[in-house]
Order: C-alpha cells, then structure tokens, then sequence
C-alpha cells in the first residue's frame, strides 16, 4: 500500500492529493477557475518590460500615441 502524497491547494490552501485529481495542482474545479479568473483580470502579471505590439498593419505604435 503507498501513502498518496498531499498537496496544499494554491488557492485556498486547503491539503487535497496528488494521485488520481483531475484539477491538480488545484483541490477543485472551483479553485482552478478562480485561478483562470486572476490571470483572465490580470491580478497575475509576470514581470518583464512591456513591449509595443504590432497594430495589423504591422506599424508599432509609441505608448504616448495610444
């Protein structure tokens, strides 16, 4: 017989297993949506410079010209 190892949810920090969970390395569909949702209204942001993106026309636009 193995142990089944315990993660702690990173949302709502909550022990749930490893082994055989469809929404790791969340506890609950609940949790990995209110995850997706943080990304989704940019509360998560990864740092690094912001960059201009190119317009379809393919001419960058300056941050001022916004």
């Amino acid at each position: 017989m193995t142990k089944s190892m315990k993660i702690t949810c990173p949302v709502c920090k909550k022990k749930t297993v490893w082994e055989d969970n469809q929404f790791r390395p969340f506890c609950s569909e609940r949790c990995r949506l209110i995850d997706l949702g943080k990304w989704a209204s940019e509360e998560y942001r990864i740092a690094g410079e912001k960059k201009d993106i190119p317009d379809a026309d393919g001419d960058e636009k300056k941050e001022d010209e916004r």
